[in-house]
């Protein structure tokens, strides 16, 4: 029939559903307070995460050393960009910068719109 709902039987397979008792049995146990984590092994644990940081830092501070070059590379704040942002003339041509970047736009329309044919 036109406009009648589908029959419940069109899907044969109930492999497709989860059946909540399955979902139950698959739990697991939740931990009591007598079986929880042993404090030494806490301990042992914060030990290892420690030992762990210290060497990764010990690693890459002495990593530098061997990986140096004969060439001499500034480094620090503000030694990888291509102009000095202390200097007295900075702020100038950085709104000339940012002026042109933002009216070039207005220039060139008004320029195509008043162009000789």
């Amino acid at each position: 029939m036109p406009g009648s709902l589908p029959s419940p039987n069109l899907h044969s397979s109930t492999s497709r559903y989860v059946n909540p008792r399955a979902i139950d049995q698959l739990a697991l146990p939740l931990p009591t307070l007598a079986n929880s984590i042993d404090p030494l092994q806490m301990l042992s644990r914060a030990a290892a995460r420690t030992t762990t940081s210290l060497v990764t830092k010990r690693g890459f501070q002495t990593t530098r050393a061997r990986m140096s070059s004969p060439y001499h590379y500034p480094e620090g704040a503000y030694s990888n960009i291509p102009f000095n942002p202390r200097s007295k003339w900075f702020g100038v041509g950085y709104w000339a910068f940012m002026a042109t970047g933002f009216f070039a736009p207005f220039g060139i329309a008004v320029y195509q719109t008043y162009k000789p044919q």
